[in-house]
């Protein structure tokens, strides 16, 4: 079974991230990038998947600039096959980024599509759904368990109410969520072969996508900073707190 893994470069989540000041988006220059860490656990169920004989082939693809192939070389030194950068500079938004993945699908030919179920940067949390869409494939999202049983994938997720567990026929996509894995550290040996994988580069031009923004992002601006808090003396100040000022009760 070959597995597809889309992957995301994106400011490294132990960074501060900072707003440039003309507020058209967040400081990039000088700052510390990385995987996504939900496409790295993304990652590690798929090399998983291939150690326990499920997966015989794993493409990690990535969408934007020339950079992204550092994160693509890691994702091999984990255990992928081979990586495709589709390199562009221009904003990826995620329709654009779920229809270059859905023109790889057609040309790779996968039997399942493993993605993180967001980015910690855009935060959408849309691509894995609309790609199942407009390839009419099944999907399970914010996946804790993937097992496979017989001709079919078993998927647990977590809901409201404890846990859903979903069988979906092949192909599928699935989406994963923090307590699917614990991703493993890429070894130095492999960091060293990963360099010599194949990582094939393209451009959305030759997939037939228009990367043309269809959102214009206004300004962006940091949080207020939070005030101090205070002590109370009793419950009786607590609450009187809550309903009169806070006014959440």
């Amino acid at each position: 079974m070959k597995v597809m893994v889309p992957i995301k470069r994106v400011v490294d989540f132990n960074v501060k991230v900072r707003v440039k000041t003309d507020q058209s988006g967040i400081e990039l220059a000088n700052v510390k990038m990385s995987m996504n860490p939900f496409c790295e656990i993304a990652v590690e169920e798929a090399v998983r998947l291939k150690e326990k004989g499920i997966a015989t082939e794993i493409i990690a693809v990535s969408v934007g600039p020339a950079q992204a192939q550092e994160t693509l070389r890691t994702a091999i030194a984990m255990g992928a096959d081979r990586a495709v950068l589709v390199q562009t500079d221009a904003i990826a938004e995620p329709l654009a980024i779920t229809k270059i993945l859905k023109a790889l699908a057609h040309k790779e030919t996968p039997e399942m599509v493993i993605l993180g179920k967001q980015s910690i940067d855009g935060d959408n949390n849309q691509t894995g759904q609309m790609l199942a869409a407009l390839l009419g494939w099944g999907q399970a999202t914010f996946a804790s368990k993937i097992e496979k049983a017989g001709d079919k994938i078993n998927v647990t997720r977590e809901i409201d109410g404890g846990l859903e567990t979903l069988g979906l026929k092949l192909p599928c996509i699935i989406t994963v969520d923090l307590r699917l894995n614990e991703p493993r550290y890429a070894s130095l040996p492999n960091i060293m072969k990963a360099k010599q994988k194949p990582l094939a580069n393209m451009t959305p031009t030759d997939l037939g996508i228009d990367m043309t923004p269809r959102v214009v992002t206004l300004k962006v601006t940091p949080p207020p900073p939070r005030k101090g808090g205070i002590k109370v003396k009793d419950v009786a100040e607590l609450v009187n707190k809550l309903r009169n000022e806070a006014k959440v009760i």
